[in-house]
Order: structure tokens, then C-alpha cells, then sequence
């Protein structure tokens, strides 16, 4: 069984699943786990290990729309060396204090390989209602309408090139590649805008199709449109345009926003969000097309 399998099979029995994180309360809650094997390549200091592991679970809670409060990890490692425990520890710590939050401690344990689960804790933030504070709404992934543009912060690809220059032994850039900035202010400067969200982590293409199974509808998207990083040129300068962009659509781990807007809040939304934002293409009846192409349902994988 594979990860979209086993998704599948919970979200039948657990009602509330399917979203970035959950919504108990207006409190935002979200868990993650990450292995040396998968997830860490050779050359990952442990102070990215640490931002990278805190920062995904952050990612999710920017997703919804919330402000991020705080998280812990489990970290989990054959021995316990101080420097790599102290460098993972300050690297929680500055992702968390990068969006706002604190990261508050988490447990340790004895494992074969270095693993790492961390959980994100954020809130929805509240709105001036007429008489009193109200909690606004967490953004879901469900709310998508055709007519709606869908957009994507920022760049996609930083992973796909640090994994590139991990490999060729360009380990200072990698490990620079490899700690993004969790989107928590643009998923705040989003939340009042947007129809549907979630973040990048599994790739563009599969967070597009994860997108219109939630809200029942399509996206055309025009491959021109695809904000690459410039770091994944550089790192592919021998591929193909064409590759090139497969990587940026496919390969995930990039923590950007994905999401709809009615076009008319377009002006507003880029007002807002303190990153770029791409318009994509638009909210369709059904399918997922690129260039009027059918896009497969291609990204990252936890079971492959």
C-alpha cells in the first residue's frame, strides 16, 4: 500500500482528516516524521535537520491559513553527540523565531538511524466582527471554484537542486537550498482571500490534484507560467527545458503555498502576501491540464 492508499483508507475513518493540519478549538495542530535515509542526505548538518524537520510542520499550519505558536520534535539518533544535538536544537529554534513561534522542547530517543517527528501547534487568526473579536476561518483545501485563479507563492525546485549539489559535493549551498522559509505570513495575508489551500511539500502537480479531489473541480495551468527557481537552471544546466520543468512540477519539498482566489482579489492578495505569487492558471469543471495536456498525478511519495 502506498502513502496516497493509506491516506485514503484513514480519511475514510476519520471524518475531520484531509486538510494540512487539524482545527481543534481555532488551535491549528499538525505532526510530521522524517528519516536520515529518505530525507536527510549525506552532508545535511544538523542544525538544517533541525530547521528543515520543525519548518515542514510549520509549513503545514501556514497552509490553513493560521499563525504559527509553537512546536516540538523527537529526536531520535544511534547516539547522542551534543554538538548535533545542540546544532539541531538551534536550528528548531531560529526556524520557529523566523515565522513567529517558539519551539518549546520534545523528547529524545535511541533509534538505528537518525529520525526526527516534529508537531506544529498555530492558531486561526481573529477578525473584528461587529460587536466582538471572531475567529476567522482556517483556510481548507475543499473551497475551490471554477472561475477561481489558482496560484503558487514564491519559486519551486530549491529541494530538487539541493539534492543536486549534496551530490556533487557542494554541501554549503545544498544545506542553504535546503532551509526554506516556512510561509506563515503569506498563509495569514492569504486566509481572508483564498478559496482553497495547501502547501507543496508532495510537489505541484500532486497538490493540484489533491486540490480537485477535495473540491470536486479541475485546473488548467500553462507550463509558462511555472515559477522555477534559478538555482534549478543552474543545477540542470545540462537538461533539457523540458526536464527542467518536470522537476519543478514533480519533485516536491518546496513548502510553498498552493491556492485559489477569485481573480477580482488578485490586486489585494498581492498587496497582502509578502512573497511573489504566481497566477498559475484557472479553476476548471474537471481535469488537470497543462498547455491543454492532461498533467499527471506525479510528485513525492513517503511509501516509494
Amino acid at each position: 500500500m502506498d502513502e496516497r492508499a493509506a491516506l485514503t483508507l484513514l480519511g475514510d475513518e476519520l471524518a475531520h482528516a484531509g486538510d494540512d493540519a487539524a482545527v481543534v478549538d481555532g488551535q491549528v495542530l499538525t505532526t510530521d516524521m522524517l528519516h536520515e535515509t529518505t530525507d536527510f542526505p549525506e552532508g545535511t548538518t544538523r542544525y538544517t535537520a533541525g530547521w528543515r524537520a520543525v519548518g515542514a510542520s510549520l509549513s503545514d499550519v501556514a497552509a490553513m491559513g493560521a499563525e504559527a505558536t509553537a512546536a516540538v520534535a523527537v529526536y531520535a539518533a544511534p547516539t547522542f553527540d551534543d554538538e548535533a544535538l545542540l546544532a539541531f536544537v538551534d536550528g528548531a529554534q531560529d526556524v520557529c523565531e523566523r515565522v513567529g513561534a517558539r519551539y518549546v522542547g520534545g523528547d529524545l530517543d535511541h533509534h538505528a538511524e537518525f529520525t526526527v517527528a516534529t508537531t506544529a501547534l498555530g492558531r486561526v487568526p481573529e477578525t473584528d466582527g461587529a460587536a466582538e473579536r471572531q475567529t476567522a476561518p482556517p483556510v481548507r483545501r475543499s473551497g475551490a471554484r471554477p472561475g477561481d485563479v489558482v496560484c503558487v507563492t514564491g519559486t519551486l525546485g530549491r529541494s530538487a537542486a539541493a539534492l543536486e549539489l549534496f551530490d556533487r559535493g557542494a554541501i554549503e549551498r545544498a544545506n542553504d537550498l535546503f532551509r526554506f522559509v516556512p510561509r506563515i505570513d503569506a498563509g495569514v495575508a492569504l486566509a481572508p482571500h483564498a478559496s482553497a489551500m495547501m502547501d507543496s511539500s508532495d510537489g505541484l502537480a500532486r497538490s493540484l490534484h489533491q486540490l480537485a479531489d477535495a473540491s470536486d473541480c479541475g485546473f488548467a495551468i500553462e507550463s509558462a507560467t511555472v515559477p522555477v527557481d534559478d538555482a534549478v537552471s543552474a543545477a540542470y544546466a545540462d537538461e533539457s527545458d523540458a526536464a527542467i520543468l518536470e522537476t519543478a512540477l514533480t519533485f516536491g519539498e518546496d513548502f510553498e503555498l498552493v491556492f485559489t482566489v477569485a481573480p477580482d482579489a488578485l490586486e489585494s492578495v498581492r498587496a497582502a502576501v509578502p512573497v511573489d505569487v504566481t497566477v498559475l492558471g484557472e479553476v476548471v469543471e474537471s481535469g488537470v491540464t497543462i498547455d491543454g495536456q492532461a498533467l499527471p498525478d506525479a510528485g513525492y511519495d513517503h511509501g516509494a
